[in-house]
C-alpha cells in the first residue's frame, strides 16, 4: 500500500492520553516524602532529561531528511512523552494536599496511619495509608483511595472491621495504629 494511504497517529492523538496513572482525585493527599518525589522527578524531567533529548532531536534535523531519519523520529516522540509525563505530574502536584503522618495527632485510623491488622487466619499484616502515587503493596503501602483503607478509617486499636475482598468478607481485627514516618 502507498504511504499517500497510511499515517502515523499524530501529536493531537497521542496527546489525548495522559500518563497512565490513577485519575487525579479532587484532592491528591500525599505524604511530604510522596510530594518530594513528585516534585524531584518533575525537575529532573524540565533540567536534565528534557534538554536532553531535544540536544539529540536538534542534532537529527540538522542531518537532512527527516522522514527517514530514526533519530529524529524517535527524539520527537521521546519529547512528547516527556511533555505528556511533565503535565501529568504538574496536575498531580496542584491538586496535592500535603499530610504529614507525624503532625496527625489521636487514635483513629486517618490518612498517613500505619496500621497493624490481624485477618480470619490469624495473619499479622502491616500497611501504611497513603497517597494514590506512593503504593507499593510490597512495602505495605496502600492507597487512601482503596478499598481496605476506606474499611480500616476511623477505626481504633481493638476494633474489628469488614472488609469485602475479592475472595470473600474478612473480619480484620486492629491490633495497632501509629503515625510514623514514611521512609
Amino acid at each position: 500500500m502507498s504511504k499517500a494511504f497510511t499515517r502515523e497517529r499524530d501529536e493531537e492523538e497521542e496527546d489525548q492520553g495522559e500518563d497512565s496513572g490513577p485519575p487525579v482525585p479532587a484532592k491528591n493527599y500525599i505524604t511530604p516524602q510522596g510530594a518530594k518525589r513528585l516534585h524531584d522527578e518533575l525537575l529532573d524531567l524540565k533540567n536534565r532529561v528534557r534538554p536532553e533529548v531535544t540536544k539529540t532531536v536538534q542534532w537529527a534535523a540538522g542531518n537532512g531528511d527527516r522522514s527517514e531519519n530514526a533519530d529524529y523520529t524517535y527524539g520527537k516522540r521521546k519529547l512528547r512523552e516527556i511533555d505528556r509525563r511533565m503535565r501529568f505530574l504538574s496536575k498531580r502536584l496542584d491538586a496535592a494536599v500535603v499530610v504529614d503522618p507525624l503532625k496527625v495527632e489521636g487514635d483513629q485510623v486517618l490518612f498517613g496511619a500505619t496500621v497493624t491488622i490481624r485477618n480470619d487466619q490469624d495473619q499479622v499484616k502491616t500497611y501504611s495509608i497513603v497517597g494514590v502515587d506512593e503504593i507499593d503493596i510490597a512495602r505495605g503501602r496502600i492507597s487512601w483511595m482503596s478499598p481496605l483503607a476506606n474499611a480500616l478509617f476511623k477505626a481504633r486499636k481493638g476494633d474489628v472491621v469488614t472488609f469485602r475482598a475479592p475472595g470473600g468478607v474478612t473480619e480484620l481485627e486492629i491490633e495497632g495504629v501509629e503515625y510514623v514516618e514514611l521512609g
